[in-house]
Protein backbone atom coordinates (compact mmCIF):
# COMPACT_ATOMS: atom_id res chain seq x y z
CA UNK A 1 0.00 0.00 0.00
CA UNK A 2 1.48 2.92 -0.99
CA UNK A 3 2.03 6.12 1.29
CA UNK A 4 1.99 9.70 1.13
CA UNK A 5 3.58 12.39 3.21
CA UNK A 6 4.16 11.30 6.54
CA UNK A 7 1.15 12.28 9.06
CA UNK A 8 2.13 15.28 11.57
CA UNK A 9 2.78 14.64 14.93
CA UNK A 10 -0.67 15.20 16.78
CA UNK A 11 -0.22 16.91 20.40
CA UNK A 12 0.45 14.79 23.10
CA UNK A 13 2.16 11.49 21.12
CA UNK A 14 4.76 9.97 23.03
CA UNK A 15 5.33 6.44 20.39
CA UNK A 16 5.42 5.87 17.01
CA UNK A 17 5.03 2.93 14.43
CA UNK A 18 7.41 3.91 11.33
CA UNK A 19 6.96 1.42 8.43
CA UNK A 20 9.61 1.11 5.59
CA UNK A 21 6.72 2.43 3.23
CA UNK A 22 7.19 5.24 4.81
CA UNK A 23 3.93 5.00 7.22
CA UNK A 24 4.12 6.99 10.21
CA UNK A 25 1.21 5.82 12.84
CA UNK A 26 1.29 8.06 15.76
CA UNK A 27 0.51 7.00 19.77
CA UNK A 28 0.62 7.01 23.22
CA UNK A 29 3.65 5.18 24.13
CA UNK A 30 3.83 2.75 26.97
CA UNK A 31 6.30 0.19 28.55
CA UNK A 32 9.86 0.34 28.09
CA UNK A 33 11.58 3.43 26.21
CA UNK A 34 13.68 2.99 23.36
CA UNK A 35 12.99 1.89 19.75
CA UNK A 36 13.04 -2.06 18.52
CA UNK A 37 12.98 -2.92 14.59
CA UNK A 38 10.92 -6.44 13.33
CA UNK A 39 7.96 -7.96 11.20
CA UNK A 40 4.85 -6.33 12.11
CA UNK A 41 2.37 -8.49 11.76
CA UNK A 42 -1.70 -8.92 13.66
CA UNK A 43 -3.17 -11.31 15.62
CA UNK A 44 -6.49 -12.58 16.31
CA UNK A 45 -6.91 -13.75 19.67
CA UNK A 46 -9.23 -11.61 22.24
CA UNK A 47 -7.54 -13.39 25.52
CA UNK A 48 -3.78 -14.70 26.65
CA UNK A 49 -1.64 -11.46 25.59
CA UNK A 50 0.72 -12.56 28.04
CA UNK A 51 0.92 -15.99 26.89
CA UNK A 52 1.37 -14.22 23.29
CA UNK A 53 3.87 -11.78 24.17
CA UNK A 54 6.00 -14.27 25.99
CA UNK A 55 5.72 -17.15 22.81
CA UNK A 56 9.78 -17.14 21.38
CA UNK A 57 7.93 -18.15 18.02
CA UNK A 58 6.89 -14.10 18.22
CA UNK A 59 10.88 -13.25 18.19
CA UNK A 60 11.57 -10.59 15.34
CA UNK A 61 7.87 -9.29 15.03
CA UNK A 62 5.67 -6.30 16.77
CA UNK A 63 2.10 -7.37 17.17
CA UNK A 64 -0.80 -5.38 16.26
CA UNK A 65 -3.59 -6.70 18.47
CA UNK A 66 -7.32 -7.07 16.58
CA UNK A 67 -8.86 -7.28 19.70
CA UNK A 68 -9.39 -3.77 21.53
CA UNK A 69 -8.90 -4.13 25.11
CA UNK A 70 -5.49 -5.41 25.89
CA UNK A 71 -4.23 -5.65 29.49
CA UNK A 72 -7.47 -5.74 30.97
CA UNK A 73 -6.68 -8.28 33.40
CA UNK A 74 -3.31 -7.34 33.93
CA UNK A 75 -0.42 -10.20 34.21
CA UNK A 76 0.89 -12.90 36.55
CA UNK A 77 3.63 -15.30 36.81
CA UNK A 78 1.53 -18.19 35.82
CA UNK A 79 0.18 -17.22 32.17
CA UNK A 80 3.75 -17.31 30.34
CA UNK A 81 4.90 -19.48 28.04
CA UNK A 82 8.93 -18.19 28.57
CA UNK A 83 10.95 -16.81 31.29
CA UNK A 84 10.53 -13.47 28.94
CA UNK A 85 8.73 -11.89 26.66
CA UNK A 86 9.80 -12.51 22.87
CA UNK A 87 7.66 -10.06 20.78
CA UNK A 88 9.30 -6.57 20.72
CA UNK A 89 6.53 -5.22 21.39
CA UNK A 90 2.74 -4.21 20.95
CA UNK A 91 0.04 -2.18 19.14
CA UNK A 92 -3.02 -2.02 20.84
CA UNK A 93 -6.21 0.61 20.15
CA UNK A 94 -7.29 1.10 23.80
CA UNK A 95 -4.92 2.71 26.71
CA UNK A 96 -4.06 0.16 29.18
CA UNK A 97 -6.29 0.57 32.23
CA UNK A 98 -5.96 -0.74 35.67
CA UNK A 99 -6.77 -4.39 35.54
CA UNK A 100 -9.88 -6.35 36.59
CA UNK A 101 -9.18 -9.79 37.52
CA UNK A 102 -8.90 -12.19 40.67
CA UNK A 103 -5.45 -13.28 39.44
CA UNK A 104 -3.43 -10.23 38.14
CA UNK A 105 -0.49 -9.22 40.19
CA UNK A 106 1.03 -6.23 37.50
CA UNK A 107 -0.21 -4.45 35.10
CA UNK A 108 0.95 -4.78 31.51
CA UNK A 109 2.69 -1.49 31.20
CA UNK A 110 4.47 -2.41 34.29
CA UNK A 111 5.10 -5.49 33.61
CA UNK A 112 6.34 -4.65 29.63
CA UNK A 113 8.39 -1.99 30.99
CA UNK A 114 10.38 -4.52 33.47
CA UNK A 115 11.33 -6.64 30.41
CA UNK A 116 12.18 -3.97 28.34
CA UNK A 117 8.77 -4.36 25.90
CA UNK A 118 7.89 -1.34 24.30
CA UNK A 119 3.79 -0.55 23.59
CA UNK A 120 1.72 1.91 21.30
CA UNK A 121 -1.93 2.51 22.23
CA UNK A 122 -4.44 4.83 20.04
CA UNK A 123 -3.54 3.00 16.68
CA UNK A 124 -6.35 2.29 14.52
CA UNK A 125 -5.70 -0.95 14.36
CA UNK A 126 -8.66 -2.23 12.56
CA UNK A 127 -6.97 0.12 9.80
CA UNK A 128 -3.64 -1.33 10.40
CA UNK A 129 -4.75 -5.04 10.39
CA UNK A 130 -6.01 -4.33 6.90
CA UNK A 131 -2.81 -2.57 5.81
CA UNK A 132 -1.09 -6.24 6.82
CA UNK A 133 -4.15 -8.05 4.83
CA UNK A 134 -3.82 -6.09 1.55
CA UNK A 135 0.45 -5.76 1.19
CA UNK A 136 1.72 -8.25 3.55
CA UNK A 137 3.42 -8.23 7.32
CA UNK A 138 5.78 -4.95 6.74
CA UNK A 139 8.96 -4.18 8.10
CA UNK A 140 8.81 -1.48 10.95
CA UNK A 141 9.99 0.40 14.01
CA UNK A 142 8.09 0.65 17.54
CA UNK A 143 10.08 3.60 19.32
CA UNK A 144 8.25 5.35 22.95
CA UNK A 145 9.58 8.92 24.34
CA UNK A 146 7.99 10.30 27.19
CA UNK A 147 9.12 13.42 25.75
CA UNK A 148 7.75 12.96 22.47
CA UNK A 149 11.01 13.63 20.70
CA UNK A 150 11.88 11.44 17.94
CA UNK A 151 14.14 11.33 14.59
CA UNK A 152 12.03 10.28 11.43
CA UNK A 153 14.45 10.53 9.08
CA UNK A 154 16.40 7.51 11.14
CA UNK A 155 13.36 5.33 12.56
CA UNK A 156 12.82 4.97 9.08
CA UNK A 157 16.29 4.31 7.68
CA UNK A 158 16.28 1.56 10.20
CA UNK A 159 13.19 -0.14 9.02
CA UNK A 160 14.15 0.29 5.41
CA UNK A 161 17.86 -1.22 6.58
CA UNK A 162 15.86 -4.22 8.50
CA UNK A 163 16.60 -7.73 6.17
CA UNK A 164 13.38 -9.55 7.74
CA UNK A 165 12.59 -12.74 8.70
CA UNK A 166 13.12 -14.52 4.95
CA UNK A 167 16.62 -16.02 5.84
CA UNK A 168 16.88 -15.72 9.38
CA UNK A 169 17.45 -18.09 12.06
CA UNK A 170 16.45 -17.23 14.82
CA UNK A 171 15.81 -20.45 16.84
CA UNK A 172 19.57 -20.42 17.86
CA UNK A 173 18.52 -16.83 20.10
CA UNK A 174 15.66 -18.39 22.09
CA UNK A 175 16.40 -22.19 22.74
CA UNK A 176 17.41 -23.63 26.03
CA UNK A 177 20.79 -22.84 26.47
CA UNK A 178 21.53 -26.34 27.79
CA UNK A 179 19.96 -29.92 28.51
CA UNK A 180 17.43 -30.06 31.24
CA UNK A 181 14.78 -32.45 32.47
CA UNK A 182 11.67 -30.77 32.20
CA UNK A 183 9.35 -30.71 35.52
CA UNK A 184 5.38 -30.12 35.93
CA UNK A 185 1.61 -31.22 34.38
CA UNK A 186 -0.50 -28.53 32.88
CA UNK A 187 -2.36 -25.69 35.19
CA UNK A 188 -6.04 -25.79 36.85
CA UNK A 189 -7.41 -23.17 38.51
CA UNK A 190 -7.49 -23.31 42.13
CA UNK A 191 -4.41 -26.16 42.38
CA UNK A 192 -1.40 -24.20 39.85
CA UNK A 193 0.70 -26.49 38.02
CA UNK A 194 0.23 -30.26 38.53
CA UNK A 195 2.97 -32.49 39.84
CA UNK A 196 4.02 -34.64 37.07
CA UNK A 197 4.11 -37.62 39.47
CA UNK A 198 6.41 -40.82 38.94
CA UNK A 199 8.07 -40.85 35.63
CA UNK A 200 9.76 -44.04 36.49
CA UNK A 201 7.15 -45.86 34.08
CA UNK A 202 6.78 -43.18 31.46
CA UNK A 203 7.85 -43.72 28.36
CA UNK A 204 10.73 -40.61 27.50
CA UNK A 205 10.48 -37.51 25.10
CA UNK A 206 13.28 -35.87 24.08
CA UNK A 207 12.14 -32.92 22.72
CA UNK A 208 14.52 -30.43 20.41
CA UNK A 209 13.57 -26.84 21.96
CA UNK A 210 13.64 -24.56 18.87
CA UNK A 211 12.08 -22.11 20.86
CA UNK A 212 9.68 -23.64 22.39
CA UNK A 213 6.25 -22.76 24.67
CA UNK A 214 6.05 -24.64 28.00
CA UNK A 215 2.57 -25.47 27.52
CA UNK A 216 3.63 -28.20 24.99
CA UNK A 217 5.89 -29.71 27.49
CA UNK A 218 3.02 -29.55 30.17
CA UNK A 219 0.80 -31.21 27.63
CA UNK A 220 3.21 -33.89 26.77
CA UNK A 221 3.45 -34.49 30.52
CA UNK A 222 -0.44 -35.04 31.24
CA UNK A 223 -0.24 -37.06 27.95
CA UNK A 224 2.08 -39.50 30.65
CA UNK A 225 5.77 -38.60 29.11
CA UNK A 226 8.63 -37.88 30.62
CA UNK A 227 10.27 -34.78 28.73
CA UNK A 228 13.61 -33.95 28.64
CA UNK A 229 14.71 -31.18 26.54
CA UNK A 230 17.91 -29.71 24.42
CA UNK A 231 19.07 -26.85 22.98
CA UNK A 232 18.15 -26.18 18.95
CA UNK A 233 21.44 -27.27 17.92
CA UNK A 234 22.09 -30.69 19.40
CA UNK A 235 23.88 -33.55 17.36
CA UNK A 236 22.25 -36.68 16.70
CA UNK A 237 24.83 -38.44 19.41
CA UNK A 238 23.03 -35.54 21.64
CA UNK A 239 19.39 -36.90 21.28
CA UNK A 240 20.46 -40.58 20.88
CA UNK A 241 22.83 -40.02 24.78
CA UNK A 242 19.48 -39.96 26.46
CA UNK A 243 17.76 -43.03 24.96
CA UNK A 244 14.55 -41.71 24.32
CA UNK A 245 11.44 -43.04 23.50
CA UNK A 246 10.36 -40.29 20.49
CA UNK A 247 11.32 -36.67 19.55
CA UNK A 248 9.12 -34.05 20.20
CA UNK A 249 10.18 -30.99 17.62
CA UNK A 250 9.25 -27.56 18.78
CA UNK A 251 7.84 -24.40 17.65
CA UNK A 252 10.10 -21.40 17.27
CA UNK A 253 10.89 -18.62 15.56
CA UNK A 254 12.52 -17.34 12.16
CA UNK A 255 12.55 -19.23 8.60
CA UNK A 256 12.33 -22.53 8.94
CA UNK A 257 15.09 -23.32 6.11
CA UNK A 258 17.37 -21.31 7.82
CA UNK A 259 17.37 -23.52 10.82
CA UNK A 260 16.88 -26.27 8.92
CA UNK A 261 20.83 -26.18 7.82
CA UNK A 262 21.51 -27.84 11.08
CA UNK A 263 18.46 -29.29 12.09
CA UNK A 264 17.12 -31.11 9.30
CA UNK A 265 20.28 -33.69 9.11
CA UNK A 266 19.41 -34.25 12.75
CA UNK A 267 15.74 -34.92 11.87
CA UNK A 268 16.92 -37.12 8.99
CA UNK A 269 18.97 -39.75 10.91
CA UNK A 270 16.20 -40.01 13.33
CA UNK A 271 14.37 -40.82 10.68
CA UNK A 272 16.23 -43.34 9.52
CA UNK A 273 16.46 -45.05 13.17
CA UNK A 274 12.13 -45.09 12.61
CA UNK A 275 12.12 -42.95 15.67
CA UNK A 276 8.89 -41.87 16.48
CA UNK A 277 8.50 -37.95 15.86
CA UNK A 278 6.03 -35.35 16.79
CA UNK A 279 6.30 -31.98 15.70
CA UNK A 280 4.65 -28.58 16.10
CA UNK A 281 4.66 -25.06 13.86
CA UNK A 282 8.77 -24.81 13.20
CA UNK A 283 8.69 -28.43 14.30
CA UNK A 284 6.09 -29.41 11.35
CA UNK A 285 8.02 -27.06 8.93
CA UNK A 286 11.31 -28.74 9.60
CA UNK A 287 10.23 -32.63 9.99
CA UNK A 288 8.43 -31.73 6.08
CA UNK A 289 11.84 -30.03 5.14
CA UNK A 290 13.79 -33.42 6.21
CA UNK A 291 11.52 -35.75 3.69
CA UNK A 292 12.29 -33.44 1.15
CA UNK A 293 9.43 -31.37 0.96
CA UNK A 294 9.68 -27.11 0.66
CA UNK A 295 8.58 -24.10 2.74
CA UNK A 296 8.06 -21.09 1.70
CA UNK A 297 7.50 -16.72 3.17
CA UNK A 298 3.41 -16.31 3.76
CA UNK A 299 1.77 -13.01 2.38
CA UNK A 300 0.68 -12.13 6.18
CA UNK A 301 0.82 -15.43 8.21
CA UNK A 302 -1.54 -17.12 10.50
CA UNK A 303 -1.86 -15.92 14.21
CA UNK A 304 -4.87 -16.03 16.49
CA UNK A 305 -6.59 -18.45 18.74
CA UNK A 306 -9.84 -18.78 16.01
CA UNK A 307 -8.74 -20.39 13.31
CA UNK A 308 -11.02 -23.78 11.32
CA UNK A 309 -8.52 -26.33 10.87
CA UNK A 310 -10.38 -29.72 8.50
CA UNK A 311 -8.95 -32.75 9.62
CA UNK A 312 -9.07 -35.02 6.80
CA UNK A 313 -9.33 -38.06 7.93
CA UNK A 314 -12.94 -37.67 9.42
CA UNK A 315 -13.93 -34.18 8.36
CA UNK A 316 -14.13 -32.75 11.68
CA UNK A 317 -13.33 -29.21 12.03
CA UNK A 318 -10.81 -28.11 15.16
CA UNK A 319 -10.88 -24.47 15.72
CA UNK A 320 -6.79 -23.83 16.77
CA UNK A 321 -4.32 -21.51 17.80
CA UNK A 322 -1.79 -20.62 15.22
CA UNK A 323 0.90 -18.35 14.92
CA UNK A 324 3.04 -18.37 12.09
CA UNK A 325 4.33 -16.91 9.26
CA UNK A 326 5.79 -19.34 7.21
CA UNK A 327 4.24 -22.50 5.77
CA UNK A 328 4.87 -26.39 4.03
CA UNK A 329 4.10 -26.40 0.17
CA UNK A 330 1.91 -29.41 0.07
CA UNK A 331 2.80 -30.11 -3.52
CA UNK A 332 6.25 -30.83 -2.51
CA UNK A 333 5.42 -33.05 0.04
CA UNK A 334 6.64 -36.62 -0.87
CA UNK A 335 4.69 -39.60 -1.83
CA UNK A 336 5.46 -40.70 1.94
CA UNK A 337 3.86 -38.32 3.27
CA UNK A 338 -0.39 -37.79 3.38
CA UNK A 339 -1.78 -34.49 4.31
CA UNK A 340 -3.84 -34.91 7.28
CA UNK A 341 -4.86 -31.52 8.32
CA UNK A 342 -5.50 -27.98 5.88
CA UNK A 343 -6.76 -24.67 6.93
CA UNK A 344 -10.06 -23.57 6.09
CA UNK A 345 -8.99 -20.00 5.64
CA UNK A 346 -6.48 -20.48 2.66
CA UNK A 347 -6.36 -24.19 1.94
CA UNK A 348 -3.00 -24.23 3.46
CA UNK A 349 -1.31 -27.39 4.54
CA UNK A 350 -1.80 -27.37 7.98
CA UNK A 351 -0.41 -31.37 8.77
CA UNK A 352 0.97 -34.61 7.64
CA UNK A 353 1.88 -37.58 8.62
CA UNK A 354 4.46 -40.47 7.38
CA UNK A 355 3.70 -44.04 5.73
CA UNK A 356 6.88 -45.60 6.14
CA UNK A 357 7.72 -43.59 9.49
CA UNK A 358 6.34 -43.34 12.88
CA UNK A 359 5.83 -39.79 12.92
CA UNK A 360 3.51 -37.00 12.04
CA UNK A 361 3.02 -32.72 12.20
CA UNK A 362 0.66 -30.16 12.46
CA UNK A 363 1.23 -26.92 11.88
CA UNK A 364 -1.35 -24.93 14.71
CA UNK A 365 -0.54 -25.00 17.99
CA UNK A 366 -2.95 -27.93 20.19
CA UNK A 367 -1.41 -26.56 23.56
CA UNK A 368 -3.33 -23.66 23.26
CA UNK A 369 -2.57 -21.16 25.67
CA UNK A 370 -3.91 -19.32 24.58
CA UNK A 371 -6.62 -20.87 22.66
CA UNK A 372 -8.69 -23.76 22.26
CA UNK A 373 -8.46 -27.10 23.04
CA UNK A 374 -9.74 -29.25 20.08
CA UNK A 375 -6.56 -30.70 19.81
CA UNK A 376 -5.13 -31.91 22.74
CA UNK A 377 -5.48 -35.39 21.51
CA UNK A 378 -2.50 -34.95 19.60
CA UNK A 379 0.06 -35.44 22.46
CA UNK A 380 -2.13 -38.43 23.45
CA UNK A 381 -1.75 -40.11 19.52
CA UNK A 382 1.65 -39.14 20.09
CA UNK A 383 2.41 -40.99 23.30
CA UNK A 384 -0.14 -44.02 22.32
CA UNK A 385 2.83 -44.47 19.84
CA UNK A 386 5.57 -44.66 22.24
CA UNK A 387 3.58 -47.09 24.63
CA UNK A 388 3.40 -49.33 21.15
CA UNK A 389 6.85 -48.97 19.98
Amino acid sequence: MPDAQPTPMPDGATGVLVLASGAVLWGRGFGAEGAAVGEVCFNTAMTGYQEVLTDPSYAGQIITFTFPHIGNVGTNAEDIEADDPHALGIIVREDVTEPSNFRSAERLDVWMKEHGRIGLSGIDTRALTRRIREGGAPNGVIAHSADGKFDLDALLAQAKGWPGLEGMDLAKDVTAKTHYGWQGGIWRLGFGYEDAGDEGERPHVVALDYGAKRNIYRNLVRAGAKVSVLPANATYEDVMALKPDGIFLSNGPGDPAATGEYAVPVIRRLLDEKMPIFGICLGHQLLALAVGAETTKMFQGHRGANHPVKRLEDGVVEITSMNHGFSVKTETLPPSARETHVSLFDGSNAGFMLTDRPAFSVQYHPEASPGPQDSFYLFERFVGMLHQK
